[in-house]
Parts: C-alpha cells; structure tokens; sequence
C-alpha cells in the first residue's frame, strides 16, 4: 500500500534542463522524509509537483491517498506547505496573516483567532503579533510563513529548507515543532541545505541528483555505505610515521592512508570507543607522540561526495527554479508565475494550500 506521500516515474523538463528525470519516492504515514542533493539535482521541483504548483510530463503522484493530476483542489485541503522564503503579507500584522489563512480555509472567525494566538506563542511572536510583518526581522518572517503552513494541521507537511535563514536557537525550535507534529501523526517531506538537520530529523533520505534518486536509506544505513569508522592519527614527529603506521595496520580492517605534509594517519576501523583507546595505548607504549588522535565516522557530507562526486552545494537555486537572491528581510521576488495563485496573491503560501475552483488551477 502506498504512503502518504507517493511518486513514481516523475518526469519534469524545462526546455533542455530534465529536472525530473523517472524520481520515486514511498512515504509511509507519519514520518519524516529527507530529500537532499546539490545544486539542480531537482529537490525543489519535487516539491512543486506533488503539491500541485507544477504539472509533471509524466509520472504519477498520490498525496494523502488523493492522486494529484486528477484532484489537485483536494490534494491542497490535506497538504501544508512552507516554501524555500517567507512568502507572507507585510502590511498585514502577524496576527492578520495567520487569521486570513484561516479564513480561507473557511475556518469560523472564532477558531482562525484562537489558532492565530496559539501559533504565535509556539513560535516566539506573540509580542510582535500586532505589528506589520514589514517590520519583521528575516528570521521571525520565516517563523510566521511556517507558522501559516500548520493552521490546518494539515496531515502531510512539504518543508522546502524551511530554516533557511533562521539562528541556530530558532533552528532548534522549529526542529522541536516538527518532531511534535511528526509524534502527532503529520507525514513530511523536507528538503534541507543542512547536512545535520536530516541527520536529526529524517527517518529516511534519499539523496537526488541530476534528477534521479540515486541512493535511499536511514543516515546510518547511507554513513556505512562510505566505508564506516576511521582513526586518524597525526604524528608529532615524521620520522615515526612509519612505525605509527605499523601499529595502526595491527588494528585496522583496510589499508591505511598516509599524508605525509599533515604527518596524518587514516585506518578504516571497527570496535569504536573501544579499540581508540587500545590503539593510544599501543602508541604510548611504543613512546610514538602525538599531536591528535579520533575516531572518525562518516558524516552525510561524506555520503554526497561519495555519490555525487562533490560536496552538498548551500545555495538554494536550482535548474528551472531559481529565483532572486534574498533581499535581507527574508524575502525574494517573484518566483515562477505557478507558485503565485491568482487568488490572493499577496499571501504566496496560503493559496498554495487553500482550496481554488478547478478552473483557476495553477499547474502549468
């Protein structure tokens, strides 16, 4: 049975640019997907398709059970959505902007103010709830745009780098609202420039680039396909590295690496904790000095090297859907004319979720 969120053989061209190149993705209900990949690997593409604001070539996409081609109108009732920037209203107050959400999702006027409240206190803006969103910071227009996706409570979420521009002490908030929606039940699909947060946030990731899926898995499961942990070693004297060496082969399961400018040694190891302490004391007892000793275990930037062949890139533009660079207020301009429903076109994130007559559909 398919997952809250489904997609197989999604194909997505821009002129000469395949965005989508055949992507598949299986959500199951209530957890967090993490999709990640370099520049113009079509992360962002993704996301536009399976929340109706772009129309695939082909493929298929079932959102909530609702299949997106056929009833986008609905699959918008059952989806929130948090863009890659603060797409909110700024001569509305917070306050306003999270009770229009409301609104347009036919919420009584009673329960989009009590949400409006509850949301700003979850999100640490209550005391600048009735001051225009112009005069907001970058990072609390990020918070109120997030805090318009979850209204609803919606029962799927799309994150397109949604701490994109928030300080780490609201990073660590927003992680904690995800990992209460999630608990709650909320299925998500993230996308993220921040190796870590995926490591922290995602059960599963699947690592996209060139328009394909080319790897799935738990972090764990994608760390071990690097080669596991390593002790590096570096030498305080070069002309011992040879004997270093020679102990840490007696540990190692691979062959060890040498740079001799760094005096640095590398062996692929198992055992952790355990066996770094064995090997400092091998090297104390042959008096070999140091200057740094660790255990190293692969990191998500080493799972994208090796995949990819170059490190995770930290822009946020990608083929056929880049937009303006930020202008410092947490805010960009136009983005591509689907995103910006005809509606109500002051509020880029609401309509993306509310409801619209079939007529008007936005997926071009």
């Amino acid at each position: 049975m398919p997952g809250a969120i489904y997609a197989e053989g999604l194909v997505k061209t821009f002129g000469e640019v395949r965005a989508l190149d055949g992507v598949d993705l299986d959500v199951p209900e209530g957890t967090v997907l993490g999709l990640l990949g370099p520049n113009g690997a079509g992360k962002t593409t993704t996301v536009r398709v399976l929340t109706t604001l772009l129309q695939p070539d082909s493929g298929k996409a079932v959102v909530a059970g609702i299949d997106v081609l056929k009833h986008p109108n609905e699959v918008r009732r059952a989806i929130g959505l948090s863009g890659q920037f603060a797409a909110v209203d700024e001569y509305l107050t917070g306050r306003e902007n999270l009770q229009m959400v409301g609104q347009l999702y036919q919420m009584t006027g009673r329960a989009a103010k009590a949400r409006a409240g509850e949301l700003l206190e979850r999100f640490n803006l209550a005391d600048a709830a009735d001051r225009t969103a112009k005069t907001y910071s970058g990072g609390m227009r990020r918070r109120l745009d997030l805090a318009a996706a979850l209204v609803v409570r919606p029962p799927v979420m799309f994150m397109d780098e949604p701490t994109t521009g928030l300080d780490p002490r609201n990073r660590q908030q927003l992680w904690d609202v995800i990992q209460e929606l999630v608990a709650g039940g909320t299925t998500l699909l993230l996308t993220t420039q921040y190796l870590e947060e995926a490591d922290h946030l995602a059960h599963d990731i699947c690592v996209v680039d060139h328009g394909k899926v080319i790897a799935r898995g738990t972090s764990d499961q994608l760390k071990a396909r690097t080669g596991g942990e390593r002790v590096e070693v570096v030498v305080h004297e070069r002309d011992r590295m040879a004997e270093a060496r020679a102990v840490l082969a007696g540990f190692g399961k691979g062959e060890t690496t040498v740079e001799e400018h760094t005096r640095k040694l590398t062996v692929p190891v198992t055992g952790g904790a355990k066996l770094l302490a064995e090997v400092i004391r091998e090297l104390d007892f042959r008096g070999i000095e140091i200057d740094d000793i660790g255990l190293r275990r692969p990191t998500l930037d080493d799972v994208f090297i090796s995949l990819t062949g170059h490190a995770a890139a930290l822009a946020d533009e990608e083929n056929g859907e880049a937009g303006p660079a930020d202008d410092g207020k947490g805010r960009r301009g136009h983005k591509a004319p689907a995103q910006a429903p005809a509606r109500a076109p002051a509020q880029a994130s609401a309509p993306a979720q509310a409801p619209a007559p079939e007529s008007k559909e936005a997926t071009k």
